[in-house]
């Protein structure tokens, strides 16, 4: 693809979507010659007419709007996609992008099911394109300095555990509207899955893949939401606790719980043989620069000074590598790595089989649950262990 702007598209103009589009525009803003925009597809016509006027000015023209995709994949001839619609439709769009011979980078979570990621993958060694994952949270600094203070500078020893903990309440009397990610069958489930996949991303980019997972999974709370004139309930759990084991042998605890009165606290604490990082961010997007390693001598190293000292030992091509042009912030380190993977014909740093290693993580805990047996984690990928999944595939067709 040298030589030549690459064609670029948006599948889904709301919500996330935005934090694309402003990244799509800084990187146009320095590298001009890399891609144009040219089509917003969306189903509600007005939210890609606005994606597209706000592109219009930092190219030669405005890129075409589309309500479906197949419409916009027979006119334009396009080399990538971003797709960022609903879950259960991550895998059509991502599909029908790749049997066309589109590159796709695809929100978390990657398919809504492991029967759909695996519907992907496959796609993608159909056509010999790139599917990746849209994974922001591991580009992070502190995520990064987090992994080389591990694994390169060895400052907490050997890794042994970890428990990642939230408790909150939400009153559930509340009234809330509609939206598509309370329902099972369009968003594969709540927050273990959504927020939840980058949280399931980082632990594998940490400590490297789960054997197991045993969970419990709850509904502790009814919340009724509003659908025009009805009555419907949310259908995602409020609470989980997960014991997930890794084959390294380290062993964590997640969990979290919006149905939890009077005391709220949040506490992510990673232990080694010689001390912890301590977090108090969420259970979701950690670790932050507001973080703190305690050894076990009690002396303390603030994340934000350990930031330095990691950036300081980065040669200036790792540097370049990891953090082009000196951006750190996540969505456009991903959707730069996207495009430049294209352009350098390469693999990018998460694709769609460590993007379904990822959600199996996720489903595990649901699958558990569901059969209140341990769950390992050869048995989700396999498709072995899918009682929580196998209403949302056959509502699907999958």
């Amino acid at each position: 693809m040298a030589g030549r702007k690459l064609n670029l598209a948006l599948i889904g103009c709301g919500g996330m979507a935005s934090g694309h589009l402003r990244s799509y525009l800084r990187i146009k803003e320095t590298e001009p010659d890399l891609f144009d925009l040219v089509a917003c597809c969306d189903p509600v016509p007005e939210l890609a007419e606005k994606f597209a006027d706000q592109a219009a000015p930092v190219q030669e023209s405005k890129p075409r709007v589309y309500t479906e995709t197949a419409p916009m994949l027979a006119a334009e001839t396009l080399d990538a996609a971003d797709i960022c619609c609903p879950h259960a439709f991550h895998h059509t769009n991502g599909i029908a992008c790749l049997d066309a011979g589109v590159n796709v980078i695809i929100e978390k979570p990657f398919g809504i099911t492991i029967r759909a990621s695996q519907a992907l993958i496959a796609a993608a060694q159909r056509s010999g394109r790139i599917a990746a994952i849209a994974e922001n949270v591991r580009r992070g600094l502190s995520q990064r300095t987090a992994h080389w203070l591990l694994h390169d500078r060895k400052l907490l020893g050997q890794p042994r555990l970890f428990f990642s903990q939230a408790a909150s309440w939400s009153d559930p009397a509340a009234e809330r509207n509609w939206h598509w990610r309370i329902e099972k069958a369009l968003g594969g489930g709540g927050m273990v899955m959504d927020s939840g996949a980058h949280y399931c991303d980082t632990l594998r980019y940490l400590f490297g893949d789960v054997d197991s997972v045993y969970a419990r999974v709850e509904r502790l709370e009814e919340r009724p939401h509003r659908k025009g004139n009805a009555s419907v309930w949310d259908e995602r759990e409020d609470t989980w606790i997960a014991t997930i084991n890794f084959t390294s042998g380290l062993t964590g605890v997640w969990s979290c719980s919006t149905s939890a009165p009077g005391q709220s606290f949040t506490q992510v604490v990673y232990y080694g043989t010689e001390g912890c990082l301590l977090d108090h961010g969420d259970v979701f997007h950690g670790p932050f620069s507001t973080a703190e390693v305690v050894l076990k001598d009690g002396s303390r190293r603030p994340m934000m000074e350990l930031q330095e000292e990691f950036l300081a030992r980065l040669s200036p091509a790792e540097r370049e590598r990891l953090f082009p042009h000196g951006w750190k912030e996540g969505v456009t380190l991903e959707c730069y790595d996207f495009l430049t993977a294209i352009r350098d014909g390469r693999a990018p740093e998460v694709d769609g089989a460590t993007g379904m290693k990822a959600k199996a993580i996720a489903e595990a805990i649901y699958e558990s649950a569901t059969t209140g047996q341990v769950v390992k984690m050869a048995d989700v990928l396999s498709g072995q262990a899918r009682s929580y999944q196998r209403e949302i595939d056959e509502r699907w067709g999958l």
